[in-house]
């Protein structure tokens, strides 16, 4: 259930936009306040996942209550509704922190996209805000080896700037814990983090992911969407297993790139976008290039700053400091005491070909805790890591 607050001092409007929304979707509760000094207090009082907020009011106007919540509630989007002599206002409004803004009297489509897209954002927004309270512990990267060390330098140095960055390594290296770091330490960490994987979405399919659509572009576009490019907007799109997707995809992405502009399927209106790219394959895209399969122009885009993941049995050092991660992890998921692994059997798996890489490494931990006595040891190593 979505909570929406409509701000707005004349009754008639008021009760329109009201209407609208009530009928619109039986999953949004609209309340209502009529003029600025209520609407501030109502959102003091409870959590909104949007406010349509009119600019010219009495006791207190639009542009101060938007102000106001800012520093008490600054996840919550604000709509800003303004008459014809308040679009300067409007606009600069966004300069603030307000979502959109529409027009008096309100066109309906409009009012109900604009809405729509809103609370898709505060969506985002909110599920962004879980992921970062959980990334330290999701995404560490462990290890202390030569090639561990040198991607953590390299983060360390490039997270801040804006540079493009196309991560490569094996299935299961980790590749997507690089791009977690490289947002994590941006100035864009406080923004959405969209992680697209292009190998799992159809090809057909692909460019309304990256890009939305609008209303009828398709058989099944129903209405308009935003995609994930607008989504991530001052924040930073992971573009994984990027060598999967289409020629006629990868060109509008270059487009992006170049343009900072994207345009929805079936319209050809542009949209501005603020969006840093990071790029991620386990395919060879310089040979892609080569079969005609990938873009020369995209790969230079892209690759401003290579970091290559190695393969786990080129860090083979780390594999202690990676069993006991995992063991660690995996007790506290299943809230069972954590169970110790001896010499013998850390040594023994470290000798181990990795061909799944540290994904594969976990699987087989988490299975020898299972099957395991109290200690894990070489013997139950040789009967149940399937090697």
């Amino acid at each position: 259930m979505s909570k929406i607050l409509v701000i707005e001092d004349e009754a008639a409007i008021r009760r329109v936009l009201v209407k609208i929304l009530s009928e619109e979707s039986e999953t949004y509760e609209v309340l209502e306040a009529e003029d600025g000094a209520k609407g501030l207090d109502t959102i003091k009082k409870e959590d909104f996942d949007l406010v349509l907020c009119d600019i010219k009011m009495p006791k207190m106007d639009g542009v101060e209550v938007l102000e106001a919540t800012r520093k008490i509630k600054p996840e919550v989007p604000f709509i800003m509704i303004s008459g014809h002599g308040d679009l300067d206002t409007a606009v600069n409004t966004m300069r603030l922190g307000a979502f959109d803004y529409i027009s008096k009297p309100p066109d309906l489509n409009r009012l109900l996209t604009t809405v729509r897209n809103a609370l898709d954002r505060k969506e985002l927004v909110v599920e962004n805000k879980i992921l970062k309270k959980k990334v330290s512990k999701n995404y560490e990267m462990i290890g202390d080896s030569k090639e561990i060390t040198n991607i953590k330098d390299m983060i360390e140095k490039v997270a801040p700037t804006d540079a493009r960055v196309l991560i490569t390594g094996p299935n299961g290296t980790g590749k997507e814990l690089v791009a977690h770091w490289l947002h994590q330490k941006s100035a864009r960490a406080s923004s959405p983090f969209i992680e697209v994987n292009c190998a799992a979405i159809p090809s057909e399919l692909i460019e309304s992911e990256l890009f939305g659509h609008v209303k009828g572009a398709f058989t099944s576009a129903v209405k308009d969407r935003a995609g994930k490019f607008e989504t991530a907007n001052k924040g930073t799109i992971f573009l994984d297993e990027i060598g999967d997707m289409s020629l006629s995809a990868q060109a509008k992405v270059l487009r992006a790139l170049q343009e900072n502009k994207i345009s929805r399927v079936g319209s050809d209106k542009d949209i501005k976008v603020d969006v840093r790219v990071i790029a991620a394959t386990n395919k060879d895209l310089k040979m892609e290039i080569e079969e005609n399969r990938f873009r020369e122009d995209l790969y230079h885009r892209l690759a401003v700053i290579l970091i290559k993941v190695p393969s786990l049995n080129e860090r083979r050092d780390d594999i202690p400091q990676l069993i006991e991660h995992f063991s660690s992890k995996i007790a506290e998921e299943q809230g069972s005491p954590k169970k110790p692994f001896s010499k013998k059997a850390v040594e023994l798996l470290k000798g181990y070909d990795w061909t799944g890489n540290v994904r594969e490494l976990r699987n087989v931990v988490e299975r020898l805790i299972i099957l395991a006595g109290d200690e894990v040891t070489d013997n139950d190593v040789k009967l149940f890591a399937s090697k």
